[in-house]
This record gives C-alpha cells, structure tokens and sequence, in this order.
C-alpha cells in the first residue's frame, strides 16, 4: 500500500516505482490519501510553500470522494491520470486536470465539484490519520507499507526501472523487516525526473 498526495511529486515518482515493481512481480498495490494540506495546515510555511499546500486540498479531495463513492479500484484509476498531467505533463491548472483525469479513469464528472467542498475533508482527515498512525505524525507522503511495515518513503528523484526496481524494492523490505531500522537519508542532488 501507499499513501499519496496527487500534488507531492515525490509520491507521484514512488508510485510509478511501485507500478514498475507491480508489472515485474505479484504485489498488492493499493493506494490511499495522505493529504499535504491537512498535515500542514497550521504549521508555519514559506509562502511558496503554503501556496502549494493550499492548491493540494483540491486533487486530494477529488480522490478522497472517488474511492469513497466508487471504490478503491477508482482511486487507483483517477490516481495515475492525475499524476500524469500533474507531474509528467507539468499542468498544475487543478480546474483543468482534473475532470481530464476524471474522464480518462471513467469516473464520473461531477466528481470535480469535490475540489471546492469540504465534505470529504473528515475522510481526508482520517486517511492521512490512518498513515500518521502507521509511520509517525512529523513524516508525510510518500508514506509506504511493506509486509505490514510503514515508512517514509523512499524519496526518489528518478524511477528505478526493471531490474534496479526490484532491487530497489527488495531493499524497501529488507529494511522493513529489521525492527530496530528507523532512518536511512542523504541530501538530494539534480532535479526530478519523471519519464
């Protein structure tokens, strides 16, 4: 499982890793929200920062009300249509990519609405309760569980493809499985790299 921002482009490159792995060997990969916006919402931002946090609530809502009134198989639909224009295609114009993103899942249009309401906040909420619960109230997104173990991460800046994602995940569970493993970081170096 993982736990995602549709904004968070570090949760988009996890996720195509975890996709990756999918296609190369038999995984559960389910996705959920782990809201940027509720997780930071009363601390105190840079103001690029606090832009970016207030434009996430939207996406974040519009899949939060997907799997709620669809199922979990829309959200792991809705969830790489919207990362493939937000991140892949560089359109941060929510308004636009959105019903997009809607469309090209099968999901219904008025699903959009769900950007502009706060109804599905309690869920949100509760989501990324869920996922703080799992790995710690001071981490964020991307958050992912392996073999019932949650962690931070990994924080890539490219996707590891065929046999380096495999490697990669083996690691994933090879930390995942040491009990006593909290944090593993180095400083980030280039830009991301989505293709």
């Amino acid at each position: 499982m993982a736990y995602v921002d549709p904004s968070c482009p570090f949760a988009w490159i996890t996720s195509r890793w975890l996709m990756e792995v999918a296609q190369l060997r038999p995984l559960d990969l389910r996705f959920e929200v782990m809201s940027l916006a509720v997780i930071n919402e009363h601390r105190d931002l840079e103001p690029w920062y606090r832009e970016f946090n207030d434009r996430a609530w939207g996406p974040a809502r519009v899949c939060v009300a997907a799997a709620a009134q669809h199922g979990p198989a829309a959200l792991a639909r809705l969830y790489p249509a919207l990362g493939r224009r937000i991140h892949d295609d560089g359109d941060k114009d929510f308004d636009t990519v959105v019903p997009l993103a809607l469309a090209e899942a099968g999901l219904p249009a008025d699903l959009a609405d769900a950007a502009h309401r706060s109804d599905v906040d309690p869920q949100m909420r509760a989501s990324t309760a869920r996922a703080q619960q799992l790995v710690g109230e001071d981490l964020g997104t991307p958050t992912v569980v392996v073999d019932d173990v949650a962690f931070f991460g990994p924080v890539l800046t490219s996707i590891p493809r065929g046999e380096e994602a495999l490697r990669v995940f083996d690691g994933a569970r090879l930390l995942a499985d040491c009990r006593s493993f909290s944090e593993l970081k180095r400083a980030r170096s280039g830009g991301l790299t989505f293709a």
